[in-house]
């Protein structure tokens, strides 16, 4: 089995198992579907008629609240259960969503430059080579496109354990080659899934190089005062967990071409 087969698997089990990551879009959601989605401003005021690319995104809740907004919404993840959530909800609220089975890194199946959003929740830990997520996502968006995405912190990743003084103890090589091995510290890992740690360098660095201009980004803060020692949020505290970015798509003139800036600050897509 290899670690997309087993990521697969984990995914359909926490889609079928009623799991915190395969939760729908609630009707409170659905009534302000751009601010249930973007409280950052990210977005452009209307997105109806635009081409959205929900990628890794799959459970039926970012789907449907594209669709509802008016976007002309697909759907790419690996796990068959969780399409099938955004298939179900779909055809429940009357609104069209297009599905596709496939890893993130490999997206052949969508034509270049046909997307003007491509949002990815996270996801990129479960593949070993984010530059070629990267690199398909360059390929599909058009120029001057947005891309949101959120990732896990390296740091995060690299805890082992808590100490006797409920410190948080690093045990993981930074530069670690292959999949992150099993810890006793599971409060931001899922369970069956296999892990990869990617480097600043490759979180941001990757993605510049491959076409995209990062715009803004951002430290959501997962902590509580009140936590207890051992829950995810009193390790939010010390680590933060995750990272969201958001980028912009430049023009490419040709293969051996400088990228082209399309846009100024504070242009609307």
């Amino acid at each position: 089995m290899t670690y997309l087969d087993q990521n697969k698997a984990a995914w359909n089990h926490m889609a079928e198992t009623g799991s915190q990551f395969a939760k729908v879009a609630s009707e409170e959601e659905l009534r302000e579907p751009l601010k249930t989605l973007d409280s950052r401003g990210w977005l452009p005021p209307c997105v109806k008629g635009l081409e959205v690319l929900c990628l890794a995104g799959g459970g039926g809740w970012q789907s449907t609240l594209y669709a509802q907004a008016g976007a002309n919404v697909t759907v790419v993840d690996l796990s068959p259960s969780m399409l099938a959530l955004d298939r179900r909800e779909a055809a429940r609220r009357g609104l069209k969503v297009r599905t596709l089975e496939a890893s993130m890194d490999d997206l052949t199946a969508l034509e270049d430059a046909s997307f003007d959003i491509v949002h990815q929740p996270v996801s990129t830990c479960y593949v070993a080579d984010i530059g070629k997520v990267y690199h398909e996502i360059a390929r599909v968006t058009r120029n001057n496109g947005i891309y949101i995405s959120q990732h896990k912190q390296p740091t995060s990743l690299q805890i082992v354990s808590r100490d006797s003084q409920d410190r948080y103890v690093i045990g993981v090589d930074y530069y670690i080659n292959g999949a992150l091995p099993g810890t006793a510290d599971t409060a931001y890992r899922e369970d069956g899934t296999v892990e990869y740690l990617h480097r600043w360098d490759m979180l941001v660095g990757e993605l510049c190089r491959s076409g995209f201009v990062l715009e803004d980004l951002r430290e959501p803060y997962r902590g509580d005062p009140k936590a207890p020692p051992g829950h995810f949020r009193h390790r939010g505290r010390f680590i933060p967990p995750y990272v969201r970015m958001k980028a912009r798509r430049l023009e490419r003139t040709g293969p051996n071409s400088p990228t082209k800036l399309l846009w100024t600050p504070g242009d609307k897509l």
